[in-house]
């Protein structure tokens, strides 16, 4: 019954026969356990650069910023626009990358991807202060963040289709489920290096120079990611169909012009998974250090247990939907954040207990949707224009939505409303589930195209 695969199914796909001693301890062969390993290690440095920026942020930006004699959240408000800054590349990134990766392959595209975060992490370590170079160093600051932007656009399209493409049939989900393991390690790594760096040096100290040191490490890590990364294999055949002829390269937009609907759908997927997530993932502790005035090294501590709890659910998740399908998955996280935001924010005070049970419980909500993003948006595509077809707009919808989450939440406690931001996850929340129910095809059984 399976001595022939389906001429639909991924070129990655076989069913071949392992022996016990080439397969893990989850049943998947060791072959596949190294192509998750490179996609994952690579991806934990480019997330530890990335997230590095939004847990520091609260130090820095007094350093780079200039701060007004009438409001003192100005800095912090100019450090989150430049968060947003970041974001805004990152659709390009998903664009160029993806087709990049389309045409000579994911592993080329996570290569380079990995390089430029590396630069833009040492250029953020370099930042000088606004007092030394006066406007120079929010320029500085900027273009840093436009690299880093653009290396996460690329990275997300090309590690994904890379994980999901790697997996055995009816695995997608637990495969899927390690593009947050990873990405949640990475922030492990920047909050926990933040948390012992704020509990170490006096405040002085790092407002001068302790930010500096996880930006620095970032660089060097980047460099064992690229190593790491060089021993994967490519998963796209149709990259080796075009190199022998057989097949024409991709356009850039064609995934655009062939597949409207399913682009549409991604937009509608993410629109709240990515405010859900750069919330309740990295915005939370700062949001309650400006409306509670929660403590600043607690705070991190929190983020810190917080990040753990949230990545041992992502396999286990994963491996759910390889079960239930992924509908079932998105619409419990969807109608969890339509009812929660509201009044879990307001449960939040000054006490370490209620930080971590609001974050705690949004973890778990979160996870239906983060542990299976990127085996939904792959699924939507074929082979030939998977990497940017998922790729452009999951990373414009992250843009718009996930990036200005921080910036519009502060901006709103400026404004003296902090109470409507939590109505704002909803309404976007809502909009996203309508989707999963009446839009989005269940895709765990179907082959990849």
């Amino acid at each position: 019954m399976h001595s022939r695969p389906s001429p639909h199914c991924s070129a990655k796909e076989p069913s071949v026969a392992t022996s016990p001693s080439q397969q893990s301890p989850l049943g998947i062969p060791r072959s596949r356990v190294r192509q998750l390993t490179a996609a994952s290690i690579g991806n934990v440095v480019e997330w530890y650069d990335w997230y590095a920026y939004s847990f520091l942020a609260i130090y820095f930006s007094r350093q780079i910023f200039p701060e007004s004699a009438d409001n003192s959240l100005v800095p912090l408000l100019s450090s989150f626009a430049v968060f947003a800054v970041g974001f805004f590349m990152r659709p390009l990134g998903g664009l160029l990358v993806g087709a990049f990766a389309d045409r000579y392959g994911r592993k080329l595209a996570m290569t380079g991807t990995i390089v430029l975060m590396g630069v833009g992490s040492l250029l953020v370590g370099l930042t000088p202060t606004y007092a030394a170079v006066g406007v120079l160093a929010p320029i500085i600051l900027v273009v840093a963040r436009l690299i880093q932007g653009l290396s996460v656009g690329g990275e997300f399209a090309a590690a994904t289709t890379f994980l999901v493409e790697s997996a055995p049939p009816r695995r997608r989900g637990l495969f899927s489920s390690f593009q947050y393991v990873s990405t949640t390690i990475g922030q492990l790594l920047a909050s926990g290096l933040a948390a012992v760096l704020a509990t170490t040096l006096i405040e002085a100290d790092m407002d001068a120079w302790g930010w500096r040191i996880p930006f620095f490490v970032g660089a060097v890590l980047s460099l064992v990611g690229l190593w790491i990364r060089r021993g994967a294999d490519e998963t796209s055949a149709v990259v080796e169909e075009v190199r022998q002829g057989k097949a024409e390269r991709q356009k850039m937009f064609e995934f655009l012009r062939l597949h409207p609907r399913s682009a549409a759908t991604i937009v509608g997927i993410t629109i709240a998974g990515t405010v859900a997530y750069y919330t309740w993932t990295t915005f939370l502790p700062t949001y309650a250090q400006i409306t509670v005035d929660f403590d600043e090294a607690n705070s991190l501590q929190i983020g810190t247990i917080s990040l753990v709890f949230f990545m041992i659910l992502q396999p286990l998740l994963g491996m759910l939907s390889d079960r239930i399908g992924r509908r079932p998955m998105l619409i419990t996280f969807g109608l969890g954040f339509v009812l929660l935001p509201v009044p879990l924010l307001s449960l939040l005070t000054d006490s370490y207990g209620s930080l971590l049970t609001v974050q705690l419980i949004g973890m778990v909500f979160l996870g239906c949707f983060t542990s299976i993003s990127a085996a939904v948006n792959s699924e939507l595509f074929p082979t030939r224009v998977r990497a940017a077809g998922a790729g452009f707009p999951y990373s414009l919808t992250v843009a718009l939505f996930g990036g200005t989450a921080p910036l519009i939440g502060t901006t709103m406690q400026e404004a003296g409303n902090p109470g409507l931001f939590p109505w704002y996850m909803s309404g976007l929340a809502l909009i996203s589930t309508l989707v999963y129910i009446f839009v989005l095809p269940e895709t765990k059984d179907q082959p990849l195209r």
